[in-house]
Order: structure tokens, then sequence, then C-alpha cells
């Protein structure tokens, strides 16, 4: 299911998206959490990034997972393996990341919904949730330039 779409391999098409997506979950979920007065004009997009992005991401690392194999098959040498290896390992913390600032970002959606059961929280229940989804989007960011630089730089130096 990973490994092909049309004769190419599904990481290189779905990884641009990650690659974007990514980093705007990142950014649009600090905002929302430092800036109280977007709120209502951002927390769809936070929403819809939330659930989105992990998935994307997921795909992302299925598909080179697929694309590692399929090296691996073809009797690619041992160095370029090692270089793909590292850069899977990159992807794998990625994923964690993204998932991580998704959950967070929810829950600070959540939290600062106003339903009825949410007027019982405590009043720093959103500011300690605003400090984990910045923290898991420095992390988010950190690792996806780690992952796509290493990614580019095999490309672009022919290791795959």
């Amino acid at each position: 299911m990973f490994r092909e779409v049309n004769g190419l391999p599904g990481h290189v098409l779905v990884v641009h998206a990650a690659v974007v997506l990514v980093p705007l979950l990142a950014l649009l979920s600090v905002a929302y959490g430092v800036l109280p007065r977007w709120r209502p004009r951002m927390g769809w997009a936070v929403a819809v990034l939330a659930v989105l992005t992990p998935i994307v991401t997921w795909v992302a690392t299925e598909s080179g997972e697929e694309l590692e194999e399929v090296l691996r098959e073809r009797g690619y040498p041992p160095e370029g393996l090692q270089k793909i290896h590292e850069h899977s390992e990159y992807g794998e913390n990625l994923l964690w990341f993204t998932v991580g600032l998704a959950v967070a970002a929810l829950l600070l959606l959540l939290v600062t919904s106003g339903l009825p059961r949410t007027r019982d929280l405590p009043r720093w229940l959103p500011l300690v949730l605003t400090g984990v989804v910045v923290v898991l989007a420095v992390f988010a960011i950190v690792y996806v330039y780690l992952t796509g630089d290493s990614g580019a730089k095999m490309v672009w130096s022919g290791i795959v």
C-alpha cells in the first residue's frame, strides 16, 4: 500500500505534506496558546491540523520503511542503508513528537472551549498545556528539520 503510487515511491509523494503540515501545526498551536484573542479564529485550523498531521506523518514514516525495505531487497550498499536507517530514526522521533503535539493541542482546545464541564477546571491548566505545546512544537520543528535535511542530503548526494 505504501510502496508505490503510479510507479513512484509513495514516500517521495507524501513526505512533502509532512514537511509542510508539522511546522504549520506547531506554529498555529503555539499561536493558539499564547494569543488568546485569536483563539476563536484559529481553533478550527488547529483542530484540523491536529487530526490530519499525525496521520500524514505516520503515512510518511510507513512509506519510508517500505522504501527502505525495497532498497534492502535490491542489495543496496550497507553505507547507504546506514544513512537511510539514521533518517528513519529521525522520522520515528518526528512521528512521536507530532502525535504528542497533536494530543496536547487538542487538549488545549478542549480546555479553552468554554464548555460547561471545562469551567470547573483549574485556571492554570491552559497555561501548563500551552507550555507543553510550546515544548513539543520546538521538538517537532527540530525533528522535521533533521529528518528532512538528512533525506535531502541523501537524495542530492546520490545515496538514494
